[in-house]
């Protein structure tokens, strides 16, 4: 299950920021996840409260902003969203797509005290 890694690289993330910033409390962590991450989002969230106990983070809410697949269609010349990789284009019809977003996972923001 690497959602549990994940979380443990968020609450890293989380408490290198406390150090830096002297906040006190996180009340919620805003991610932009894309449907090509990889990531159950059911496993992240319970891995997410369960990495968070005890720790700066404990309680806090996890809002998950989830991105499309963009990409690029070489016969139309123009980004377009496609569904999922080696998708169609949606307007063309063309498999002469290249997949340029759709796999991020980062912070977004943060919510502290």
């Amino acid at each position: 299950m690497h959602e549990m890694s994940i979380c443990e690289g968020i609450l890293q993330v989380i408490e290198d920021q406390a150090a830096k910033q002297a906040f006190s409390r996180v009340k919620k962590v805003r991610l932009e996840i894309g449907p090509l991450a990889g990531v159950e989002m059911e496993a992240l969230m319970f891995s997410y409260d369960v990495v968070c106990r005890n720790s700066i983070a404990d309680g806090s809410e996890l809002d998950v902003i989830k991105l499309p697949v963009s990409a690029w269609c070489m016969q139309c010349s123009k980004p377009t969203e496609v569904a999922a990789r080696y998708d169609a284009c949606p307007d063309c019809g063309s498999y002469q797509v290249e997949i340029t977003g759709g796999d991020e996972l980062r912070i977004k923001d943060m919510e502290v005290e």
